[in-house]
C-alpha cells in the first residue's frame, strides 16, 4: 500500500490524504456522534414524560391526602355490612343459610332455596343502591323449578 501510495505524485497524496479524512469525520458522524445525539434526545423525552407522570402522582397523593384528611366523604366510610346484608336479605325475604366475614373486609353469603328472581334483585340493590361490589357468585340449581342456591362474596367498593 506504501509503495502504491509513493508510486503518486504530491497533488495526487494530498486529495487522497484529505478524502481519507473527510470519510473518517463522516464515519463518526454517521456512527458515532448521530446515534449519541438520538439517544440524547430520546432521554431527554422520556425525562419529560417521567416528569409529567410525577407531577401527576403528586397531584393524585395530595388529592388522597386531603380526601384522608377530611374523613373521605360520604361513599368511603365504611359500613357494617354484616348488618347491611342482614337487613336487606331479611327485607327481600332471602334464605341466608351462612354469613361469613373474611379478612379482606368482605362477606361471604350462602343462600339456600333462594328465588332466582329475588336473588337478582338483591344483587342489583347490593351493587347499584348500597354501592357495593359483588365480586364473586357461584349460583346452582335447587330442588324446585326457579329457586337456587348460591355463595356470593360481597365488598366494599375502591
Amino acid at each position: 500500500m506504501r509503495e502504491w501510495f509513493a508510486t503518486l505524485n504530491q497533488r495526487e497524496q494530498l486529495s487522497l490524504v484529505v478524502m481519507m479524512v473527510a470519510v473518517g469525520l463522516w464515519v463518526l458522524y454517521m456512527f458515532i456522534w448521530s446515534p449519541l445525539e438520538q439517544r440524547r434526545e430520546n432521554l431527554a423525552l422520556q425525562n419529560v414524560a417521567v416528569s409529567e407522570s410525577l407531577n401527576r402522582v403528586d397531584a393524585m397523593v395530595s388529592e388522597l391526602m386531603a380526601l384522608r384528611a377530611s374523613g373521605g366523604g360520604n361513599q368511603n366510610q365504611r359500613r357494617n355490612l354484616t348488618s347491611l346484608i342482614s337487613q336487606s336479605t331479611r327485607a327481600l325475604d332471602l334464605p341466608v343459610s351462612r354469613l361469613q366475614p373474611n379478612s379482606r373486609g368482605e362477606i361471604q353469603v350462602r343462600l339456600e332455596n333462594a328465588a332466582f328472581d329475588d336473588m337478582l334483585g338483591w344483587l342489583h340493590q347490593m351493587e347499584y343502591a348500597e354501592g357495593l361490589l359483588v365480586r364473586e357468585v357461584s349460583i346452582t340449581q335447587s330442588g324446585a323449578v326457579g329457586r337456587v342456591n348460591a355463595t356470593v362474596r360481597i365488598g366494599q367498593a375502591g
